[in-house]
């Protein structure tokens, strides 16, 4: 919407601009459809995590499972959004960011709640309240440690991420479908069907991307969903029937619906690890959200935005909801229309809450085909590596050392996908960390960058790069961006003087 209200010519009903732009209150109509506007752009980046996490748990089949977790993670953004947009100046920044489900736990929740019928989602669970404990005693310093995850430690960390999703897509597509060789052996393979169905749902979204303006370009994904789904139907691989069994209104009893948290120190340490990456990432959101809005953007106001990010891993076991951080896709889109009042943001935040509020919904996306999910799995996931691919975009490639550190972290990454069973001689407690990519490519990373770039380095002398706001536009899932700017902020406690858009 390029006739969005600007600092110029606003659609405040205040006689008088705000003292900070964004606390500018606009009309009913305008707070709901712009707030509207936010909640499509991130839908299918909020509900995705937990399609993937209830197909590893063994729940791809049972609808009324399905819509507790999707219906859990609308629930929770909707109040971490409003907390981030609303709350106490110590817990929320008080900025138009929306919080959702975030894309950079997905692989190791994945990993520790892989099951049936949900048996190890409370270890996920569990990992999750503890690292979110852990995350948010270390808000009030965080800046002491945001050096040790500069662009290129974030950026490796977020590609492999990317990069470890993919089987999930893969998996999706192949369903449970084997061939069987000359030898008898049965293994995984995609039939026809499942590969036609998956690359129409692809091309769709890669159509609407490149063909449709603005808003409904951003919606492509759902689109995508829409037609596959479509399609499957008359094939009979779509299968409604079961959608009945969820609930229609959120049922109060169902708090802790896979059962109490366990708590296993495999997977807490796994998560606790995961969790200073959402940090990094957050404190780089918000410094961003600061330099599209022209909002004063300090050190306090920061740890209490991270405060508000990992809200979700607090009440998230509640919920059946995994831990939280703020989407970069709304990020764009607060710079494409320059709507910058928190309160649009705060009215998605209801709509995100009424729509957690009826877990049928999350039947009805539980009930997509997996090969539509496995099409559009390519694309959502991919754009996480992509986005960590981008950051380190950013990175002086001609220092040979970062170019050795990125290459032996991706390569110590991809060991456990190219060999699941390469640490299986490991004591079992240790494996289950040995074997995430993830955390093998940070504690890499993170080793290497002390030892190539911090220990006996002085301090900066060059002042950090401004924010490309030509580049904010892009930002996509799981995109940690901005770091140099937000280590600024945190070492030296004041920020550079804000600059409008």
């Amino acid at each position: 919407m390029s006739n969005s209200p600007s600092a110029k010519d606003s659609a405040t009903t205040n006689a008088t601009p705000p003292a900070r732009p964004e606390d500018e209150k606009l009309p009913a109509r305008l707070l709901f459809v712009y707030g509207l506007q936010h909640i499509l752009t991130m839908y299918a980046g909020a509900v995705a995590p937990a399609l993937v996490i209830g197909s590893a748990a063994g729940l791809a089949n049972d609808p009324a499972s399905m819509g507790i977790l999707v219906s859990g993670a609308l629930l929770v953004a909707g109040i971490a959004t409003l907390i981030q947009s609303v709350g106490h100046r110590r817990f929320g920044a008080q900025m138009p960011i929306v919080v959702a489900s975030s894309f950079i736990p997905v692989s190791a929740v994945t990993a520790l709640s892989a099951g049936q019928d949900g048996e190890n989602l409370p270890i996920a669970f569990g990992a999750s309240l503890v690292a979110g404990v852990f995350a948010l005693a270390l808000t009030p310093f965080f800046g002491q440690l945001i050096r040790f995850f500069p662009p290129i430690v974030t950026g490796t960390i977020i590609t492999v991420i990317g990069v470890s999703l993919m089987p999930v897509a893969a998996g999706w597509i192949v369903d449970g479908a084997t061939r069987t060789l000359e030898d008898g052996t049965a293994v995984p393979a995609a039939p026809l069907s499942h590969l036609g169905l998956a690359g129409l749902t692809l091309a769709v979204i890669l159509l609407g991307s490149r063909v449709l303006p603005g808003i409904w370009g951003r919606l492509s994904i759902l689109i995508g969903l829409l037609v596959g789904t479509l399609v499957s139907l008359p094939l009979g691989m779509a299968d409604f029937s079961r959608v009945g069994e969820a609930d229609i209104v959120f049922d109060p009893t169902s708090v802790f619906y896979f059962g109490a948290p366990r708590f296993e120190v495999a997977a807490i340490v796994t998560m606790c690890v995961i969790m200073l990456v959402v940090l990094t990432e957050g404190a780089s959101h918000i410094i961003a959200v600061g330099e599209i809005t022209g909002s004063e953007v300090n050190a306090k106001r920061i740890s209490a935005g991270l405060r508000a990010d990992v809200s979700g891993s607090l009440i998230g076991p509640i919920f059946s909801a995994t831990p939280t951080s703020s989407f970069a896709q709304n990020i764009g889109l607060l710079a494409l229309t320059k709507v910058r009042s928190r309160y649009v943001v705060a009215t998605g935040a209801v709509i995100l809450v009424a729509l957690g509020l009826f877990p049928v919904l999350g039947g009805v996306m539980a009930a997509i085909p997996t090969p539509v999910l496995g099409g559009a799995g390519l694309v959502l996931f991919g754009s996480v590596a992509a986005s960590g691919i981008k950051t380190l975009a950013k990175v002086d490639f001609t220092d040979n050392l970062n170019l050795v550190l990125v290459a032996a972290s991706v390569g110590v990454a991809v060991i456990p996908l190219a060999y699941p069973t390469f640490y299986t001689h490991l004591p079992e407690s240790v494996e289950l960390v040995a074997h995430s990519g993830i955390i093998g490519a940070a504690v890499v990373a993170i080793l290497l960058n002390i030892c190539f770039h911090v220990i006996g380095r002085g301090p900066a002398t060059e002042a950090p790069a401004r924010i490309d706001h030509d580049e904010i536009g892009s930002a996509g899932p799981g995109e940690a961006k901005y770091t140099d700017q937000a280590g600024a902020v945190y070492r030296d406690g004041e920020p550079e003087a804000p600059k409008g858009v």
